[in-house]
């Protein structure tokens, strides 16, 4: 294949939300203002970087620009107004957004399947299984080439599904949530992957604000005026109990629960990944230098035979008998070792496998 259609260069892509992907498309504009870009043959992303992967396989990172300037909160995820507690649950309508302002979930799909660089995307699947979860690994892999349209389209949106704030999808079959629970940053993969020579990986990393308690206490305050409706004074308790677990620096609400969680599962397997791939590297490498190592002591045995078997034909001729004027050959590191195995062979017919050994040491 010639050097300009070579195409042996990952990327990697993590979660992050709309910090992850705006940081995401600054990464890939370098990228692609680099020799390697042309070179892209696969894109891993998960979450935030789904999205964003599928805009810079599709060469759109302008419109992925356009898009994440122009979008409001409510684009993405708009508080139901009985859940709008911080972390409380939301309606998904970044589904929605991205159908009228990219491309519908087929068109994307349908795109992605032509483009030279194939997309794989992550999302965990929680749907139920009666028969139990002990042989399941919980991630959904989805690869742009083999993945029908829809389903790849949807995939997409299901894999930036926050859990702690919207509903999971349905996608062919399976209810898909945000991939980050499983593979936050699939290096991995892409590691694994025997075609690829080089990855170009972003990991977003994030810092978290402590939570705002004012919002109970606002919620308290409207609620003292209804203080002797039985319901209300119970609920005032509850926002009382979440007042003092705040206080303490523990959870406020189960919400806030979820998105703890959801923040600890994420950081936790793109550590472990980084790791993982470290200690491989750091498995090769060695490997690799005991490889030199063992070539380089058994070339050094093969030579040693070889002077001491050119050493007693010397003592068995004598000093003057056809040896004479070669006696240095012996020990000058590859001419000595070519002339050792000549005369080896010339004088004692079963030693030609030690030629052939040594030919093969000596690259002739």
């Amino acid at each position: 294949m010639p050097e300009s259609e070579r195409r042996d260069v990952a990327v990697v892509l993590s979660g992050g939300g709309i910090n992850g992907v705006l940081l995401e498309l600054g990464f890939l504009r370098r990228l692609s203002e680099s020799a390697l870009w042309e070179r892209i043959g696969w894109i891993y992303g998960t979450s935030a970087g789904a999205l964003a992967g599928t805009m810079a396989a599709l060469d759109r990172l302008g419109d992925l620009e356009e898009f994440l300037l122009g979008l409001q909160p409510e684009d993405a995820f708009r508080p139901r107004p009985i859940w709008q507690l911080p972390g409380g649950l939301h309606d998904y309508t970044l589904p929605e957004t991205v159908a009228d302002r990219i491309g519908s979930a087929h068109e994307l799909g349908t795109a992605l399947a032509a483009s030279p660089i194939e997309l794989v995307v992550y999302a965990t699947d929680v749907t139920e299984y009666p028969e139990g979860d002990g042989e399941r690994d919980f991630e959904l892999e989805y690869p742009a080439r083999t993945t029908a349209p829809e389903t790849m389209g949807r995939a997409i949106l299901a894999s930036a599904a926050i859990s702690g704030i919207v509903l999971p999808l349905a996608v062919d079959g399976r209810i898909a949530t945000d991939g980050g629970w499983v593979r936050n940053f699939p290096f991995e993969h892409a590691y694994r992957n025997p075609d690829v020579a080089a990855i170009a990986a972003f990991r977003y990393v994030a810092s978290y604000p402590r939570s705002d308690p004012a919002f109970l206490e606002r919620a308290r305050e409207r609620l003292e005026r209804f203080r002797a409706v039985p319901p209300v004074r119970a609920l005032l308790t509850e926002v009382q109990l979440a007042q003092e677990r705040s206080s303490r620096g523990e959870p406020a609400h189960y919400g806030e629960l979820i998105v703890r969680l959801m923040r600890v599962a994420f950081a936790r397997n793109a550590v472990v990944e980084e790791r993982l791939a470290l200690e491989r590297e750091t498995s090769v490498g060695e490997l690799r230098r005991l490889r030199e190592v063992a070539v380089e002591a058994d070339r050094a045995g093969l030579r040693a035979e070889v002077d001491d078997r050119g050493a007693a034909l010397h003592r068995q001729a004598g000093s003057g008998h056809r040896l004479a004027g070669k006696q240095g050959y012996f020990h000058q590191q590859r001419r000595g070792a070519r002339a050792g195995a000549y005369y080896a062979r010339a004088d004692a017919p079963d030693e030609p496998k030690l030629e052939r050994a040594l030919d093969a040491h000596e690259g002739r």
